[in-house]
């Protein structure tokens, strides 16, 4: 990885390993727009208050339970659902600042990109 971040060719490795990662079928996409790094996955039939959020050791892990009184039309059977995702290789996101929302069906999260600053830069700030 380069000292400085993540390069687009990084967050793009990290982007093909998330989307590696569909064992349970449900549709997940990554992205980044400026300085985070967003992960969508869809949870249809899943209470909120049920998710659990976890990283560790560079895995993020996503938890639930679909109930089983979910729409009929279309929803997946009831149990469990797990979705991870390897961020190990991308030293650059900031999962302690993680932020996580769930709307309609589709659990969001938000992970900061750090961006460390250039030596010459640091040289500058220095002066």
């Amino acid at each position: 990885m380069s000292p400085h971040g993540a390069t687009v060719r990084e967050l793009d490795q990290l982007t093909c390993r998330v989307f590696d990662s569909t064992r349970s079928g449900t549709r997940l996409a990554a992205y980044r727009i400026d300085g985070t790094f967003y992960v969508d996955i869809d949870l249809p039939g899943i209470d909120k208050a049920g998710i659990d959020i976890s990283v560790d050791d560079g895995i993020l892990t996503v938890r639930a339970e679909r109930r089983a009184d979910a729409d009929p039309t279309g929803t997946p059977a009831a149990g469990p659902v797990t979705r991870e995702v390897d961020l190990s290789e991308s030293e650059s996101l900031d999962t302690d600042r993680l932020e996580a929302r769930c709307d309609n069906g589709v659990v969001t999260l938000n992970i900061p990109v750090v961006v460390e600053p250039r030596t010459s830069e640091l040289a500058a700030a220095a002066a």
